[in-house]
């Protein structure tokens, strides 16, 4: 009885060994084939999976420099009142962009219509002497009048114009039209325009403001000529020249890297941090650039642009570095042995799908060079295919996946 307790046990124990195996043998063909991570669509889309190939960076020697985005003076304008007044209206608001001769603000004042009445009163006196200049001189250079009255009436005509040019002068920087002031059409008020394109700054003043000739009313800026004012320490001054490009970046666009061309190099040092101002044009406009910005760059003082890809798409696995590469060959493959081996499987084992966005991707050991501003030189043992996709952003989640196939293999 006892034999056959024991020969039964035996029997239990081989089959549940058996069960184990199979059910084993199944979840290693879940971690697919080895060296190959395989991601579905979901998992492409929560990493937020990007893919890229070799770039070409230049990561030889390097100045590291800040400073802030700013404007030449010929692109900032102080907007103030020629002749003081008080603020009637206020026909712009800050931030508003505007054009070369708009209207920004309009001005009252008694002054204004006396300095109209004068140019119309000198305007209609020169009339009169002009005439009575012209009739003089005709009778002196017929030796009929005397040469004292044509010096008295030329000396009148010639200040009666000159005071008449003065006052128009002055009537056109008003931006009053000294034709209509000469046929009697006399205004209280005054238009302040914009010289320049551009964006309005500052608002200083408030409807009813009495404002003076020296007060600064609006300021308006042209960012259109925007440009980059980096500080360079007296140690690096000696390596920077004129058309070297600064790489760089911006507050309000983190992660997108911007460059500019060096035009122009200070010669004096700033007092306290004994920094030379380096000016550089930006290659290409962009949008939202504001002057006063801060921003922190590095200018590259040679030439020597090498393979590289960015820090994220490279894992070290103790003194090795890797890279993951898109793999899809391997994928179909490992397809074809799945359903080559269906017809061995048994009856009620779950099948592995593998749906049709499905990537598969090979780890690619590289050896690493120098390293700048988030890219790394890197250099391939064996080469690849041109063109070959790279996985951009999320290498060390791959690594992890990998390993954690591994460790179940090893289970």
């Amino acid at each position: 009885m006892k034999s056959k307790i024991f020969i039964a046990l035996i029997a239990f124990a081989t089959l549940v060994s058996c069960n184990v195996q199979n059910r084993s043998e199944h979840e290693e063909e879940e971690h697919g084939p080895e060296g190959l991570v395989i991601l579905n669509e979901k998992q492409q889309e929560a990493l937020k999976l990007e893919l890229g190939t070799f770039q070409q960076r230049n990561l030889t020697t390097l100045v590291k420099t800040n400073g802030e985005l700013e404007v030449p003076p010929s692109s900032i304008a102080d907007i103030t009142a020629i002749i003081g007044g008080n603020v009637k209206e206020i026909r712009v608001f800050h931030g508003d962009k505007v054009k070369k001769g708009q209207v920004l603000a309009v001005l009252e004042h008694p002054d204004y219509i006396s300095l109209q009445e004068k140019f119309s009163e000198i305007a209609n006196k020169l009339e009169f002497l002009e005439k009575e200049h012209n009739r003089q001189k005709e009778l002196f250079e017929n030796n009929v009048g005397a040469g004292k009255d044509y010096q008295q009436v030329k000396s009148e005509f010639n200040t009666a114009k000159s005071r008449y040019e003065g006052l128009k002068s002055r009537l056109l920087l008003l931006n009053l039209s000294p034709k209509n002031v000469k046929n009697g059409s006399i205004s209280n008020t005054i238009r302040i325009i914009s010289p320049i394109n551009g964006y309005v700054n500052e608002i200083n003043i408030n409807v009813g403001t009495y404002v003076d000739s020296k007060d600064k009313l609006m300021e308006v800026v042209d960012n259109s000529h925007i440009h980059a004012d980096f500080l360079v320490f007296e140690n690096d001054v000696h390596r920077i020249k004129e058309g070297q490009i600064v790489d760089f970046t911006v507050s309000n666009k983190p992660g997108e890297e911007l460059s500019a061309k060096i035009f122009a190099i200070g010669k004096e040092f700033e007092a306290n941090s004994r920094a030379v101002h380096i000016h550089a044009s930006l290659d290409n406009m962009q949008t939202g650039l504001i002057p006063g910005m801060y921003i922190s760059g590095h200018i590259h003082t040679d030439k020597n642009y090498t393979q590289a890809l960015p820090d994220n798409a490279i894992v070290t696995e103790g003194t090795k570095s890797f890279i993951f590469v898109l793999d899809q060959e391997a994928l179909e493959e490992y397809k074809e042995e799945m359903e080559e081996n269906e017809s061995n499987e048994e009856e009620g084992e779950e099948e592995i799908e593998i749906g049709e966005d499905a990537m598969a991707f090979k780890m690619v050991e590289v050896v690493t060079g120098q390293t700048d501003a988030g890219y790394t030189e890197v250099k391939l043992l064996d080469s690849l295919p041109e063109n070959t996709q790279i996985v951009m952003n999320a290498a060390y989640y791959l690594l992890s996946d990998l390993k954690k196939g591994e460790a179940g293999d090893d289970d």
